[in-house]
């Protein structure tokens, strides 16, 4: 197999005047120019001293696979198709060319991030001088060429013309790779000191040690062949570009998409903007979309030719325009459509929504069963699939392959009566999983609380449903049964009391009347307090799925095994599969009884 790169040193001139040509250009997803002053002048000092500063990575342009945006260097004026693209290196070979090559001023930034601008010198003496640092011998001048102290009163440097170039010994860095301009600076130089011989020698000295040194640098250099795959690019982008931005799939995508003058970005902006007024989507990324995109692009090609759905990193980049404007409504409308589906499974914002990623195949879904989805026994199979992915955990890892196989499932099994989806299939909950679920970083610790608010739990004073409205109104939380306090006193086992079997859904101003007291005697304030006959108290208690006969006589014992055993019932009704291992040794051994 034929490598898809070659290598070899070329000569910085060689590649500034490519870049001044137009040739050497950056693609567009590339960050724009950032580095500072210091580092500018970090960066020529280890030129000078014939230092490396690290390989550049080009990537050859014009290849069926390599077709995207491109934009010229700063300071190039030249308008032109490039040859090749750069990947790495951008910020070294734009100072280089800023502060080298070009007659223009350098715009760049303090380390305060103050903008400034610059030309830069060489200081021939200091330069010579081997107690002076070389960065020291770099000198950063003011766009008029002066240098200011005193609040802009005194002038102590002015190299405003050639003239005070000479007599301050100062070499403008932007002609160091025109040796024609090289040549008459010296000579005028040389003149003006009316060939003063110990001005020649150094001169002559600070030629072979410092000027040979820039003109004749090279640069180890990468060439990626144009026929790489886009995948490739993106992950050779990420390996190489560790300190700069990550280079997402939708970044190159939307370089694509800018060949053919369409704006990704922009597109996906407004359509986020839509997304992002369901509290459930406002997470869902630009990635997110193009790649649910690419499922729902890749089951149509499936059932027209039967190729395999797949939504990997190399499917998304394979992604057309045409695709995407055909697609892109309709899709922005699968993922309101779950939405709508999550608030019924009484899942109301980002934050309580088990997992983000499970949206991927669901708008998919969505889109291609179109009015199916209000049917309610479509709905009804789409739920279990859901709950199945949520108390399953099927969706925390690495799942581009899950994706595809639930989406081909889901279709066959809605339309066609066909096998369990994958996720389905292979779902699977320990009774046990109750214990450890103890904060809501985990899907199934999310799940049990949508389920207690889709099983019409109220809230214990008002008796309110905690429907979509008052869930938010009312600033819903997760609070303990048995509170916190109470059972650090009683020297009750943490696992258990923090677990999922003593929390459930309040409203915060519920909670707070809780306080830290034990259920019998905050039961009773609630009573006497709020004026809540005990009748209507154990009514709102037993929608949270508690026993009130148990809470009342503070048996947290009794209370947690009863919880339970309710919580694995409601777990088992949502994923359609009886739960097994509810009466094995393990089981008993966690809550002292079979579950």
């Amino acid at each position: 197999m034929a490598s898809s790169f070659h290598s070899n040193d070329k000569s910085i001139s060689e590649v500034l005047m490519s870049i001044s040509k137009a040739d050497v250009q950056l693609p567009d997803f590339q960050r724009g120019w950032v580095w500072d002053d210091y580092r500018i002048k970090a960066l020529i000092a280890s030129i000078s001293n014939s230092y490396p500063v690290g390989a550049v990575m080009f990537l050859e342009y014009g290849g069926d696979n390599i077709r995207f945006k491109y934009r010229q260097f700063t300071g190039v004026d030249f308008v032109a198709k490039p040859d090749k693209l750069v990947l790495d290196g951008q910020q070294r070979l734009t100072s280089i060319f800023c502060a080298m090559f070009s007659k223009k001023v350098v715009k760049t930034i303090t380390e305060k991030k103050a903008d400034i601008k610059r030309f830069y010198y060489l200081d021939i003496k200091n330069c010579l001088n081997p107690q002076i640092d070389r960065v020291d011998a770099i000198l950063s001048i003011p766009e008029d060429r002066k240098l200011k102290s005193d609040f802009g009163r005194k002038i102590d440097l002015d190299l405003s013309t050639r003239e005070k170039e000479f007599e301050h010994h100062m070499f403008p860095l932007n002609i160091v790779y025109d040796l024609m301009a090289c040549n008459t600076w010296q000579n005028e130089y040389q003149k003006s000191h009316k060939y003063n011989p110990d001005i020649l020698e150094r001169y002559a000295r600070f030629t072979v040690d410092v000027l040979v040194l820039i003109q004749s640098y090279k640069l180890p250099i990468i060439t990626l062949d144009k026929a790489i795959p886009k995948e490739a690019v993106c992950q050779v982008f990420e390996n190489v570009n560790t300190g700069g931005i990550e280079l997402t799939v939708f970044e190159l995508v939307t370089a694509t998409f800018a060949a053919d003058d369409f704006e990704l970005r922009k597109d996906w902006e407004k359509r986020k903007e839509a997304l992002n007024k369901q509290s459930v989507l406002s997470n869902v990324t630009a990635t997110d979309f193009l790649t649910s995109m690419t499922l729902l692009t890749g089951y149509s090609r499936h059932k027209n030719r039967g190729a395999a759905v797949s939504c990997k990193k190399k499917d998304v980049l394979n992604l057309t325009l045409e695709e995407y404007k055909n697609n892109a409504d309709q899709l922005a409308d699968g993922f309101l459509q779950a939405a709508k589906f999550l608030q019924e499974q009484r899942i109301f914002s980002e934050r309580d929504l088990p997992y983000s990623t499970q949206l991927i195949p669901m708008a998919a879904t969505f889109t291609l069963l179109g009015s199916k989805v209000h049917d309610s026994t479509v709905k009804r199979k789409i739920a279990r699939w859901y709950w199945c992915g949520v108390f399953g955990e099927m969706y925390g890892g690495a799942n581009e392959t899950r994706y595809a196989l639930d989406v081909t499932g889901l279709i066959s099994w809605i339309t066609e009566n066909g096998q369990d989806p994958d996720t389905i299939s292979r779902s699977y909950f320990n009774p046990t999983r109750l214990i450890s679920l103890q904060t809501r970083l985990s899907a199934a610790y999310k799940g049990v609380m949508a389920l207690l608010l889709k099983a019409g739990c109220s809230d214990f004073i008002s008796g309110s449903a905690m429907d979509f409205t008052t869930f938010l109104d009312e600033n819903t939380d997760i609070h303990h049964v048995f509170p916190r306090a109470y059972c650090e006193k009683k020297g009750y086992k943490r696992e258990k009391w923090n677990s999922i079997v003593n929390k459930t859904p309040l409203f915060a101003r519920t909670n707070r009347i809780l306080g830290g007291n034990a259920p019998s005697e905050y039961l009773n304030k609630i009573e006497n307090d709020s004026k809540v006959i005990a009748a209507d108290l154990d009514k709102f208690i037993t929608s949270h799925k508690i026993d009130t006969a148990i809470i009342r006589i503070d048996d947290f014992d009794g209370f947690f095994v009863n919880r339970a055993k309710k919580l694995l019932d409601l777990i088992s009704i949502a994923m359609g599969k009886t739960i097994s291992n509810r009466d094995s040794e393990e089981t008993i051994a966690a809550f002292g009884d079979k579950l």
